[in-house]
């Protein structure tokens, strides 16, 4: 029995290793050129007003949510950005497998005054990007994310970095993201091609509306387009593959 469990904890610690982090590893590659295009609609979405902390977030479990995200992240501190990406799923963490680092610290340790923000900031492999991972598991999220200590804690992050990620659980599952996102300047949420449901994106958005959320858009993730479409062609390179 042992065994088994163990064999299952590696088989998804393995998957979470593998989720491609290709705006890192392939540039070049169209599905990168998308996320330049995300980072672009993000900077006009609003253009009277500077984006300062963006959600992303989802209608149900298992959108690519934590992908899109941080993903994201890694255009924008490529752009010359300083980037800070925040794994507010604590209930169900996976940004520390992103990017292989520990999550013995993180946000949880912040929001309960046991460390300073110092102590939980990871670096990460691109330059310009840090990190905070969600930390140990709390009994409360919500409570912890509508907290005082929460408005504290995003005024400094706010002075130190350019750009707050945040990566929150589904709406429709708990109530973080409706919490977090009425805290943020804008609000996406993740679709997953051929998966999400059209009723699940209309309650999410409802809920999220009125939560007074900012929606400054929607990504959809995993959808595939005919091999000879034009947009799959790099303009002016040869993609080296994903």
């Amino acid at each position: 029995m042992v065994n088994k469990i163990s064999r299952k904890k590696k088989r998804q610690a393995k998957r979470f290793v593998g989720r491609k982090l290709v705006t890192q590893s392939n540039s070049k590659s169209s599905v990168s050129e998308q996320f330049r295009t995300l980072r672009t609609n993000i900077n006009f979405s609003m253009p009277d007003q500077e984006l300062k902390t963006i959600l992303f977030t989802s209608a149900a479990q298992g959108e690519g949510k934590s992908t899109i995200s941080a993903n994201t992240a890694i255009v924008f501190a490529q752009a010359g950005k300083k980037v800070l990406l925040i794994d507010a799923d604590m209930r169900k963490p996976t940004t520390h497998y992103t990017f292989n680092r520990m999550n013995a610290t993180g946000l949880s340790n912040l929001l309960t005054r046991n460390w300073e923000i110092k102590d939980v900031i990871q670096k990460t492999d691109i330059e310009g990007l840090d990190l905070i991972t969600s930390g140990p598991i709390p009994p409360n999220p919500a409570e912890l994310l509508g907290s005082k200590t929460m408005d504290h804690v995003l005024e400094q992050l706010t002075g130190m970095y350019d750009l707050l990620l945040f990566d929150a659980p589904p709406v429709l599952n708990v109530t973080d993201a409706q919490i977090l996102s009425h805290r943020c300047d804008g609000t996406i949420i993740v679709l997953h091609a051929r998966k999400t449901e059209k009723d699940s994106v209309v309650k999410a958005k409802e809920a999220l509306l009125s939560s007074q959320a900012n929606i400054i858009g929607t990504v959809l993730n995993n959808f595939e387009r005919q091999k000879d479409h034009y947009y799959n062609q790099y303009y002016g390179n040869v993609e080296a593959g994903t």
